[in-house]
């Protein structure tokens, strides 16, 4: 299981300081901060951008490629901003997120299909809403998938978030159960002819409870996903325990794989 980063978000303060002033600084130490901690992807993003400051995605970029060379995913609902971080990039990022919305549709599939990159399919329908059941994620997971091989995205660059819920929802942990069913139908490639790689965002569980709900709830989270044949996770790799859960599972694979 491949870690990514989601520590250089808008919502971490250190960030929202240094795209306000334009300071390299505080991210670069981000970012390196990051990599020491295990991150193998980088993910970049700067929240909401008016036309006006689009370049700040051209910023982030730039800033964390002068201290890292890790891979790095940009992770923005605007194409256009996606745009900027594209032709920013020393290497094929991977872009985040595309989902049935017509305007992302729109956007989204042209970038990925013209720079051959990874494009992540974030499991949300038309209004922006992740289907509670597995039969909807199945639906929306297909439909994702066709929109994008029509567009000439490859298949195998293809990664499927199927969106985990915040712990505050009321069917929160029936939806962690469907999320793992379809997680293990995708590795085990029962969906489509070939395995298909996923992703989720672990922090999204805790976000706005982390003193309601302790960091092992995240990890025992993370040890069914894994089981189930995860793929990426986006985390907070500055939380030594879900680092820790995380050098855990991958010791115990490279064992199991004997």
């Amino acid at each position: 299981m491949i870690v990514a980063a989601d520590n250089l978000n808008i919502l971490n303060p250190v960030v929202a300081a240094a795209l306000q002033n334009l300071e390299a600084g505080p991210l670069q130490e981000l970012a390196r901060r990051c990599e020491q901690a295990g991150a193998k992807i980088l993910d970049i993003n700067p929240g909401y951008l008016s036309a006006k400051h689009e370049d700040r995605m051209t910023f982030m970029v730039e800033a964390v490629q002068r201290v890292s060379r890790l891979r790095l995913m940009l992770d923005s609902p605007n194409p256009k901003v996606l745009a900027k971080g594209l032709a920013a990039c020393n290497q094929t990022p991977v872009l985040n997120a595309l989902t049935l919305e017509v305007e992302k549709l729109r956007g989204m599939l042209p970038l990925a299909a013209a720079h051959d990159t990874d494009l992540v399919l974030l499991l949300l329908d038309e209004r922006s809403f992740p289907p509670p059941s597995l039969e909807g994620k199945v639906a929306v997971a297909m439909q994702l998938r066709e929109a994008a091989l029509d567009a000439g995205v490859k298949e195998e660059r293809l990664i499927f978030d199927p969106v985990l819920p915040n712990l505050s929802w009321p069917d929160a942990w029936a939806q962690v159960g469907e999320i793992v069913k379809l997680v293990r139908l995708l590795a085990d490639g029962a969906l489509f002819q070939s395995q298909g790689r996923t992703l989720v965002g672990l922090s999204n569980l805790r976000s706005g409870l982390r003193r309601t709900y302790p960091s092992r709830v995240a990890e025992a989270c993370l040890y069914l996903l894994a089981g189930a044949g995860l793929s990426y996770a986006l985390a907070d790799v500055l939380q030594p325990e879900t680092m820790e859960a995380v050098r855990l599972i991958n010791q115990m694979a490279l064992v199991s794989s004997f």
